[in-house]
């Protein structure tokens, strides 16, 4: 899979998309990621991005011109229209599931990152094909959201964590938040592994870590409960849950 960022900050992009897991993932070619500076593709010798907004207002717009030709050039290096997204406040809300669709539809993603008080309208509506947001609340830029995006997508490419296993086991990953991790030593602080994961018996584990990631969603995000496919032996413990809440 290959992903273009268009942003005004590439060094920070590459800093670290650069390391660890994302790093290792790029050098073994599962994903290839490339942060274009919208400077370069000015028409003016300041390298001018930005003017002040029609209308009136604070702050100042990012131009029309210098985004689309940084945009066409990407798009005529691919050989097709891309894929193109705009990591915004106004954009629907990336979760997982919206990871899984963009990895399962698309291996080639433009992510535009806006700065200043937004970008012209007129190049948004000419080149992105959707808008995503990562949160409700406002960054000084797009590229932290569009880090944000690429990380969650690239762990559902294969090879990129390593097991398989690791993007449907953790959180969200069935609608529910992730049980508890323990490693060794077996007791710290006197605090000791819960006794089930010592003892080798994997269904008792799986069940294990099914309640409790039941439980932990319940408790922090039960909202997320509606989402979540239960079988008789959840039903059976979100009843025994709701019986001690009750007795208490």
């Amino acid at each position: 899979m290959r992903i273009d960022i268009m942003t005004l900050f590439p060094d920070a992009i590459d800093a670290m998309m650069g390391q660890s897991i994302m790093g290792r993932a790029q050098d073994r070619g599962y994903i290839k990621i490339v942060a274009h500076q919208i400077r370069d593709y000015t028409t003016n010798k300041q390298m001018q991005v930005d003017d002040y907004p029609y209308g009136g207002g604070r702050g100042a717009v990012m131009q029309a011109d210098p985004l689309y030709r940084c945009w066409e050039h990407i798009c005529q290096e691919a050989g097709h229209r891309v894929h193109t997204v705009y990591m915004s406040p106004c954009g629907r809300v990336f979760d997982q599931q919206v990871a899984k669709e963009l990895k399962a539809n698309y291996d080639h993603l433009i992510l535009v990152c806006g700065h200043y008080e937004g970008v012209d309208q007129r190049v948004l509506d000419e080149i992105v094909d959707e808008e995503l947001s990562i949160g409700d609340y406002v960054l000084t830029g797009g590229e932290l959201a569009a880090m944000v995006a690429i990380d969650c997508i690239a762990r559902f490419i294969p090879g990129v964590l390593g097991s398989s296993e690791s993007a449907e086991t953790e959180s969200f990953s069935d609608g529910l938040l992730e049980y508890p991790q323990y490693t060794r030593p077996a007791e710290f602080r006197g605090m000791k592994v819960p006794e089930v994961l010592l003892n080798g018996n994997h269904a008792l584990i799986e069940r294990w870590r099914r309640d409790r990631a039941i439980e932990l969603t319940l408790s922090r995000r039960p909202e997320l409960m509606e989402r979540v496919e239960l079988n008789k032996k959840d039903i059976a413990f979100i009843q025994s849950i709701k019986k001690d809440e009750k007795a208490r």
